[in-house]
C-alpha cells in the first residue's frame, strides 16, 4: 500500500473563493434617476456579473420595478424564515429522515421564479423546498409534508424529496435523475408544439454523472427547450467542486450546448439571466446549460454540520459580504425605494407568515393506514385491485 500512495495524484489546491466571476450581492449600480418610482427604471450589472461559452452574454443593463425588487425582497425573506423554521423542527425531532436546506441560495430559486411564465417546467433534485413554494405550493404544504402530516403537497407521504405541483416536477432524491427527466419533459412540450421552456436543476456534486451527460447529448440532437441549470454551490456533499471535478467552470461542459455563468447571489443577475435563458431556448436555439455561482450556510443535509471540510470563518465571511438578501436590501435602501422600517415591516410579516403555517402543519393528522393504497397511480388510472405485502393483502379500488 506504501508503493501504491507514492502514484497517487495530488489533489489540485485552489485558493479559497478562487472564482472567475462576480459573486458579490450589491454590485449592481443604479442608471437613472428614478422621478417616478410607479415606473421601470434601469440599472447595470457588475461588468463580470456572467460569463458566456459559445453564445453571447445579456445586456448588462436591466430594467427593474419598484413593486417587483420589493417583493422578490419579501419572498426571499420568507423562504428563509421557511428554511429555518425546517431546521428547528428538525432538531426539534419533530421532522425525520432527510432534509436538505437552501438557506444562502434564495436568489436562485426566487430568481428563477420570477424569470420564467407559470406555464414553464421546473424539476430539481431534494433541496426543493423553495421551488416548490414558488410553483404554486404553500409554505404550510411543505411543512406539513416534512413532518408527515395529511396537509402536506404530497400528503405526508413524500417527504422533504418528494414535493410536487403541476409545473414542479419534484424533488427528486437520485443525484443526477432528475435532469434526464427534465430532457423527457422538455421534449414533450416540444412535441406538443408548446411555445414553453424546462429548467432542470442539479447540483455541482451531481454534475459528473453520466446520465447528465446522455441528457445533454439528446437535448441538443433534438434542440430541445430545456435550460439545465447547476447550482454550483462550490460543495457536492462534503467535497469541494475542486476536488471532485477535473473542469470546475460547469457551464462549459455541455460540449455543442453554449452556456451561461451567472453571480447566483444577485438576485437581479439571478432574474436576468434566467430570462435571457427562456428567450434562448423558446426561440427555437435548442438546449443552454447555465451555471448559478452559489453558497449554502448550511450543511448538505441536516446531518452535515458543515464545518468539518471548510472552516466556520469562510461561512461567516460568505454571510457577511456576499448575502443574497443583504445587497437586495442596500439596493432598495440606497436607490429610496424603501426605508429600513420599512423593509424590516416585510421581514416581520415573513416571520408571522412562516409562523402561522408552522402552527397550522402541526395540527394537520397523520395519514391514515388506508392512504398507504392512495397516490400509487395517477388518479383514474388506478387498476381494480392492489396487492400488500402477502397474496392475501388485498386493497380493492
Amino acid at each position: 500500500m506504501a508503493s501504491l500512495a507514492r502514484f497517487r495524484p495530488a489533489v489540485r489546491r485552489i485558493p479559497a473563493f478562487a472564482r472567475a466571476i462576480q459573486t458579490s450581492a450589491d454590485t449592481t449600480q443604479l442608471q437613472d434617476i428614478i422621478e417616478d418610482q410607479s415606473k421601470p427604471f434601469t440599472v447595470k450589472l457588475h461588468e463580470e456579473s456572467f460569463r458566456a461559452y459559445q453564445c453571447e452574454t445579456p445586456s448588462l443593463e436591466v430594467e427593474v420595478k419598484k413593486d417587483e425588487l420589493l417583493k422578490m425582497y419579501k419572498d426571499m425573506q420568507t423562504m428563509r424564515r421557511m428554511e429555518m423554521a425546517a431546521d428547528a423542527l428538525y432538531k426539534a425531532k419533530l421532522i425525520r429522515g432527510f432534509c436538505h436546506l437552501a438557506i444562502g441560495q434564495e436568489a436562485v430559486s426566487v430568481g428563477l421564479e420570477y424569470g420564467i411564465k407559470p406555464e414553464d417546467r421546473v424539476i430539481t433534485a431534494y433541496r426543493c423546498h423553495p421551488f416548490a413554494v414558488m410553483r404554486g405550493g404553500t409554505i404550510k404544504g411543505v411543512i406539513a409534508e416534512l413532518l408527515g402530516r395529511q396537509a402536506g403537497m404530497s400528503h405526508g407521504k413524500g417527504g422533504s424529496m418528494h414535493i410536487f405541483t403541476p409545473s414542479f416536477f419534484g424533488g427528486n432524491g437520485i443525484v443526477g435523475a432528475q435532469v434526464p427527466v427534465g430532457a423527457g419533459i422538455a421534449f414533450a412540450q416540444k412535441y406538443l408544439g408548446k411555445n414553453t421552456a424546462t429548467f432542470a436543476l442539479y447540483g455541482d456534486g451531481a454534475s459528473n454523472q453520466g446520465q447528465v451527460f446522455e441528457a445533454f447529448n439528446m437535448a441538443k440532437l433534438w434542440d430541445l427547450p430545456a435550460v439545465f441549470v447547476c447550482e454550483n454551490n462550490k460543495y457536492g456533499m462534503g467535497t469541494s467542486a475542486e476536488r471532485s471535478s477535473s473542469n470546475t467552470e460547469y457551464f462549459t461542459r455541455g460540449d455543442k450546448i453554449p452556456g451561461l455563468q451567472v453571480n447566483g447571489m444577485d438576485i437581479i443577475a439571478s432574474r436576468h439571466a434566467v430570462q435571457y435563458a427562456r428567450k434562448w431556448v423558446t426561440e427555437g436555439n435548442g438546449p443552454l446549460l447555465m451555471e448559478f455561482v452559489t453558497y449554502r450556510y448550511g450543511g448538505h443535509s441536516m446531518s452535515d454540520p458543515g464545518t468539518t471540510y471548510r472552516t466556520r470563518e469562510e461561512v461567516q465571511r460568505m454571510r457577511s459580504t456576499q448575502d443574497p438578501i443583504r445587497g437586495l436590501q442596500r439596493y432598495i435602501e440606497e436607490w429610496g425605494l424603501a426605508t429600513e422600517q420599512e423593509l424590516k415591516q416585510l421581514d416581520k410579516d415573513a416571520k408571522a407568515e412562516v409562523d402561522q403555517a408552522v402552527e397550522e402543519a402541526k395540527q394537520s393528522p397523520e395519514p391514515l393506514a388506508k392512504d398507504l393504497w392512495t397516490d400509487i397511480y395517477y388518479k383514474g388510472t388506478e387498476p381494480s385491485s392492489m396487492r400488500g405485502r402477502e397474496r392475501e393483502e388485498v386493497h380493492h379500488y
